[in-house]
């Protein structure tokens, strides 16, 4: 229930609001890691002649990389604002 609509929360509720932001910056963080991986390992990939018959995955890793990031963006911020509500 969102706070306009109920009594203060408790410890209880509290501390599980908080275990839930907590969760939401552990998963960015994941995301994030991803993204890392992801743009390394394409570059990675264009950038060396021995593997020149997997550039297409160097192209895709590359690509793929910001799409990743803006999702655990959007996901963040999302997550963020409906736990805000509860403060």
């Amino acid at each position: 229930m969102p706070k306009s609509e109920s009594k203060p929360l408790g410890l209880t509720d509290f501390l599980a609001v908080e275990r839930t932001r907590l969760a939401n910056e552990r998963t960015f963080l994941a995301y994030f890691r991803t993204f890392v991986v992801f743009l390394s390992s394409g570059i990675a990939i264009l950038k060396m002649s021995a593997l020149s018959e997997i550039v297409e995955l160097g192209y895709f890793l590359t690509a793929m990389a910001p799409l990743l990031l803006a999702i655990g963006v959007g996901r963040f911020i999302y997550v963020k604002r409906k736990l805000q509500k509860y403060y």
